[in-house]
């Protein structure tokens, strides 16, 4: 039988090594377009939920909940939820609205560092009671305690309490591990293969595997060549 040269099979194991490295790092995560602005949110059963109307339209009762978080996120279905929970007594207190009024807790999360234009910092999240006519807006009521408001074409939110100063729903490049960006969750995790963030990469593994049956297949070869 013809055996093999030792070089000739190192060098297959070697082009088999580099695909599959390529194969992994291509499965890595793709670059996917998000939007940062502001996105509106109602109270529903003690949780935020996404409104489905814009502020200038959204007309809340007397008790209701109206919560605004900035971020970086991709559509509705991934925004991220204002961080502090829905609680109208937390804001406004109790007791009865005043004739002709009604009371709207306005939660305010201005996001983090991270979805942030450049060269901005968001200011602290708080929370303020709008006591504003009954048949007022949501616009109406976040301006009763967010001043200065900015609004682009088609009454899109684009800044509350001056923040952000410039933008207006920009398109932005983002990865899976930053959209987010978009929840609580995935902002603390960080992008390697390890539950904590620290482990290796998928990558780097196979390469090592790859480098490990190479090794191997060396030993094998030269213990043939000695019998």
């Amino acid at each position: 039988m013809t055996r093999r040269p030792l070089s000739a099979l190192l060098a297959g194991l070697l082009s088999l090594a580099a695909v599959l490295v390529l194969t992994v790092a291509a499965a890595g995560p793709a670059r996917a377009a998000g939007y940062r602005y502001w996105s509106f949110w109602e109270s529903g059963g003690g949780a935020w939920t996404y409104a489905t109307q814009g502020p200038a339209t959204a007309r809340p009762a007397d008790g209701d909940v109206n919560g605004y978080r900035f971020a970086v996120s991709a559509d509705s279905a991934d925004a991220t939820k204002p961080r502090p929970a829905p609680d109208f007594a937390a804001v406004c207190g109790s007791g009865p609205a005043p004739q002709g009024t009604k009371r709207v807790a306005v939660v305010l999360d201005f996001g983090t560092a991270a979805d942030a234009p450049t060269g901005e910092r968001p200011p602290a999240q708080r929370e303020a009671c709008a006591r504003v006519d009954e048949d007022a807006t949501s616009a109406e009521a976040l301006a009763a305690v967010a001043k200065p408001l900015r609004y682009g074409d088609g009454a899109l939110l684009c800044a509350i309490s001056g923040y952000p100063r410039t933008g207006c729903g920009e398109q932005v490049a983002t990865t899976p591990s930053a959209t987010a960006s978009l929840s609580p969750s995935a902002s603390d995790s960080g992008s390697g293969s390890g539950a904590d963030g620290d482990g290796p990469s998928v990558g780097l593994a196979a390469g090592a595997a790859a480098v490990a049956v190479i090794a191997a297949a060396a030993v094998w070869q030269a213990r043939r060549r000695r019998r």
